[in-house]
């Protein structure tokens, strides 16, 4: 067998060790990204269809502009032109981009990249019209080998393991992400155990065919058009409709914090007397979300979305063989 196979499984074998170490939570993690500010400080992420403050996180980013990787974004999206998107636009009359978010998969883990594309694919394309209710497990599973999918990192219990079809909450995240910044209704939403590194703390989902799904509700007059896809790491999912929704403003508070420890692990693989971070640790976090909606005459409605619990994760340190002593020169 390669040196990369060894590689691939020594990894998935050190994050399965790691996560294992903790007691509780189901799902492992990747690397964290930015919290924001401290403790109690309030984090807002906004919609991509009104101008930001100075101070606001910029709720519209082209693709390719310098913004961070992971949020809404606008058009140009890599479908732009695409002649069955355009189609299916006129088809359904829904010529307005009402919502998108994009996210980049720091390290794919197995065919965890595979799968997600493979999702994207399956969910490109699908219509949901006014009172339907779309579920992902029913649009996108089961997860199976009959279906295409392949080994991927699955959170069980307090272990990362291989499973068939790992990697497809990433589709379920960011569907919460534009469903909500649609202003749709959110019928099922479960979060991980742990944050995940491409949305914020409280705005995640996961999905577990036939326990968890995702499932909101399309309550505009107008059908909505779904459209995604995988380029290299980074997933795109758009909503199009007849009209733009009103600004929907994420809110959160992070309420309390835990501190990660750090494990150490043999890499017979690496070089002698070297050592390498396979995950950097995170916090756990406890984060309250609340949405505020602003319609057109200037109302605000907040929604309170209740709170989440995400357990901290071990920093994972792989050390090499130790390095043999230069023996001295001869006189």
């Amino acid at each position: 067998m390669s040196k990369k196979w060894f590689v691939v499984t020594g990894i998935v074998l050190i994050l399965i060790t790691a996560v294992a170490s903790y007691g509780g939570g189901r799902r492992g993690n990747y690397l964290l990204s930015h919290f924001g500010a401290g403790r109690g400080a309030a984090q807002k992420h906004f919609s991509n269809n009104h101008p930001a403050s100075k101070t606001d996180t910029p709720k519209t980013a082209p693709v390719g502009a310098k913004t961070p990787p992971n949020g809404p974004v606008g058009e140009p999206l890599p479908w732009t032109g695409d002649t069955r998107v355009e189609e299916l636009k006129r088809m359904y009359k829904t010529p307005v981009l009402i919502a998108a978010y994009r996210a980049s998969l720091p390290e794919p883990i197995l065919a965890e990249r595979f799968n997600i594309g493979l999702a994207a694919d399956m969910l490109a394309g699908m219509i949901v019209m006014p009172g339907e209710v779309f579920s992902q497990n029913n649009r996108i599973g089961p997860y199976t080998k009959e279906r295409g999918f392949k080994e991927g990192p699955m959170y069980s219990g307090s272990r990362i393991i291989s499973s068939v079809g790992g990697g497809v909450c990433k589709i379920a995240s960011l569907l919460y992400n534009v469903a909500t910044l649609a202003n749709l209704r959110i019928i099922e939403r479960h979060p991980h155990s742990m944050t995940v590194p491409y949305v914020p703390p409280g705005q995640d989902a996961t999905v577990a065919y036939g326990v968890y799904d995702f499932r909101f509700q399309n309550v505009n007059n107008g059908p909505i058009l779904i459209w995604s896809k995988m380029v290299e790491n980074t997933l795109y999912i758009a909503f199009y409709g007849q009209k733009q929704p009103p600004r929907v403003t994420w809110e959160h508070k992070t309420i309390s914090r835990s501190p990660f420890w750090t494990e150490t692990r043999h890499n017979p693989l690496l070089p002698p007397g070297t050592e390498k971070v396979v995950i950097p640790g995170q916090e756990g976090v406890v984060v309250h979300s609340w949405l505020v909606t602003e319609l057109p005459d200037g109302t605000k409605n907040r929604q309170d979305l209740g709170t989440d619990f995400y357990h901290a994760c071990p920093r994972v340190i792989e050390i090499g063989p130790k390095k043999q002593a230069e023996k001295p020169g001869q006189g």
